[in-house]
């Protein structure tokens, strides 16, 4: 696994708007410097795009945040 040549680090909150949130985390990268996970992510044509993602605690509590938004704990 490796990330894509010439490909720029971009916002993660900001990747997630752009897919409404249909992302989903596949596996981890710990053979990828840098990296934690590689997440893949469906555009509205259901097509999938895969992002290479460096999980910090802030997208840990993110991730929690929306979860439980989404349950209606929040």
């Amino acid at each position: 696994m490796s990330a894509k040549q010439g490909a720029k680090p971009e916002d993660w909150v900001a990747v997630c708007q752009k897919f409404n949130d249909d992302v989903s985390r596949v596996c981890d990268a710990s053979d990828v410097q840098g990296y934690t996970g590689l997440f893949e992510c469906f555009d509205d044509a259901n097509t999938k795009f895969y992002y290479l993602v460096d999980e910090d605690q802030d997208l840990i509590r993110l991730k929690r945040k929306q979860f439980r938004e989404n349950l209606g704990l929040d």
